[in-house]
């Protein structure tokens, strides 16, 4: 690798999802092959792009930098002439033997990069819409999936037009977070593609009684208990969100949580999709917006009585918050209002 190729690389399998460790010779002993400045990329399973020393040092640098990968850690390593497999923590330093015949000593500066998480949208809604416009901006890669996703400008973000578990799991792999913001659109089809790509944190945008609801009918139909009771919903931090965008913020604040609290899961990578894969497309431009989430909703006939108030019971708002006037508990929604028009958080 010339001197600046590392910089060509690095961007590559930053493109690919890939995490690895930019090892850096600081200072040398002789005799040693490497030299001070000397740089090389390492990835976990051991592949190296650059020269940063002979194969005496490898088995070293490989174990650090698979240590560095797991808890995101920079490290300073010294590998010098002692018993094989020596090693001694000296507190800035990590120290490694190195039985080699050349008897020099390398310290080296392993800092690792991570793969940004990899974040799935599935929804073809306003919300969605404003999830997958924000998260890049919070160093998430984004993948926005759903059934009828068409339009013109995605603005960097990868669209698969398709809500099967199946498929999702078949391009995706597993491990990413994902947020449902289907809001009443494909509910249930949306939960069950979320739990397939066995998520390392599944946020759905709806009311707690309707996810309730929804949770009993995954069950019903075989789906892993534990899975299903892991499931956020109402989803995001109670900033009283109302807008698209405000639901947006609340929910990848609560993405961020979990990713900062050390819940970051697997990074999943979105490889180049074979030819009978789902039909990669273009994202669908914002709607035209007439109700609360940006959404144009049809007119509905005024519910009874009752039903306004079973609704009026439901006692949350967008973001997960009780409503000021909410009665106490209340009996379940209807169906005709569950499976009708929706509130902004589907609910």
């Amino acid at each position: 690798m010339q001197s600046f190729d590392w910089i060509t690389q690095a961007a590559r399998l930053r493109e690919q999802g890939r995490a690895f460790a930019l090892v850096s010779v600081l200072r040398v002993q002789a005799p040693a092959s490497a030299r001070p400045g000397d740089k090389a990329l390492v990835l976990a399973d051991g592949t190296i792009h650059g020269w940063i020393g002979g194969g005496c040092a490898q088995p070293a640098v490989l174990r650090t930098v698979r240590q560095a990968l797991q808890d995101g850690r920079a490290r300073s390593v010294r590998i010098t002439p002692a018993a094989q497999g020596s090693e001694r923590d000296l507190g800035d330093v990590l120290e490694f033997g190195m039985a080699c015949h050349s008897g020099g000593t390398l310290e080296l500066f392993v800092d690792p990069v991570l793969a940004d998480p990899l974040l799935v949208v599935i929804g073809n809604t306003p919300v969605a819409r404003s999830l997958v416009s924000l998260a890049p901006q919070l160093g998430l890669r984004v993948v926005w999936a759903g059934a009828g996703l068409h339009g013109e400008d995605t603005q960097g973000v990868a669209c698969l037009r398709t809500d099967d578990a199946e498929a999702l799991r078949r391009e995706l792999g597993t491990g990413a977070y994902v947020v449902v913001a289907t809001q009443g659109q494909r509910d249930l089809q949306g939960l069950r593609a979320a739990l397939a790509l066995q998520a390392g944190g599944v946020w759905f945008i709806a009311s707690s009684r309707k996810a309730a609801v929804l949770r009993e009918s995954l069950l019903a139909s075989g789906a892993d208990a534990q899975a299903v009771a892991s499931i956020v919903a109402p989803a995001g931090t109670p900033i009283g969100a109302h807008t698209p965008s405000e639901i947006a913020l609340s929910v990848l604040s609560a993405v961020v949580a979990a990713r900062r609290a050390g819940a970051a899961a697997p990074m999943a990578r979105v490889e180049s999709a074979p030819a009978d894969a789902p039909q990669l497309a273009q994202a669908a431009s914002p709607a035209a917006a007439s109700s609360c989430c940006g959404q144009r909703t049809p007119q509905a006939a005024e519910p009874a009585p009752s039903q306004a108030e079973s609704v009026a019971s439901a006692a949350h708002s967008c973001c997960s918050q009780r409503a000021p006037q909410a009665a106490e508990a209340a009996p379940p929604l209807p169906e005709s209002i569950t499976a009708g028009a929706h509130s902004c958080c589907g609910h």
